[in-house]
């Protein structure tokens, strides 16, 4: 039996960057009972998705914890994005968020989701290259902020990067300034990595948790 233990709003709306056609986006974590896990044949699904005008992705706890630890950026946001749902589990799993991450794959992981966002908005394959010139820049803003100050704002809509985000997200924008401002970026984060490159992850502390939440979810 599936239980979900955490929801959270991600997506332009929690990074105040929403406008009134944006979607409603969601991110979740589920766990299922450590019997149903163990037993043979199990083919328990790690990754539910829902698409529509409310997009909706879940990871099994496991699953969840083992990407948080290579630092991707979807994931680490979901420990500071706006709460929906949380039980128990999830509040102690919020809690893990210092040491999940590690200085090294968030620089290798902010920059490459980055790179990918530039892919996308240099292709031009899809009608979406506002929303792609928005994540890369912002991707490449929260790594700074993580490796700066050992954590990062979900909502950035009023910061100083927010009025550039929000005229990029409009359209308001060549590609020239785009590429230029995201290469400042980009040597920004070399620069907070070089200055904390030794941050590592406590992987005993996240197994803990995990052996924990799988005795009592027997």
């Amino acid at each position: 039996m599936k239980k979900e233990i955490l929801k959270v709003l991600v997506g332009s709306r929690a990074h105040g960057l929403a406008n009134k056609n944006s979607d409603y986006d969601y991110r979740g974590v589920f766990i299922y009972s450590t019997s149903e896990i163990l037993k043979l044949g199990n083919k328990k699904i790690q990754t539910t998705w829902v698409e529509g005008k409310e997009d909706d992705t879940s990871w099994e706890l496991s699953h969840f914890l083992t990407m948080a630890v290579k630092s991707n950026p979807t994931i680490l946001e979901t420990f500071l994005a706006p709460i929906k749902k949380e039980t128990k589990i999830g509040k102690e799993l919020r809690t893990l968020f210092p040491y999940v991450w590690n200085s090294t794959d968030v620089y290798n992981a902010f920059l490459g989701y980055g790179h990918n966002q530039r892919k996308k908005f240099l292709d031009k394959k899809d009608n979406r290259q506002n929303k792609f010139a928005v994540a890369f820049l912002r991707v490449l803003y929260n790594g700074v902020q993580l490796l700066e100050t050992g954590t990062f704002d979900v909502k950035i809509g009023d910061h100083e990067i927010g009025k550039v985000l929000k005229e990029w997200k409009d359209g308001k924008y060549n590609i020239g300034e785009v590429i230029q401002l995201c290469e400042i970026w980009e040597e920004k984060l070399k620069l907070a990595y070089d200055n904390n490159p030794d941050k590592k992850t406590n992987i005993d502390k996240i197994n803990k948790f995990l052996l924990k939440v799988r005795k009592e979810n027997w």
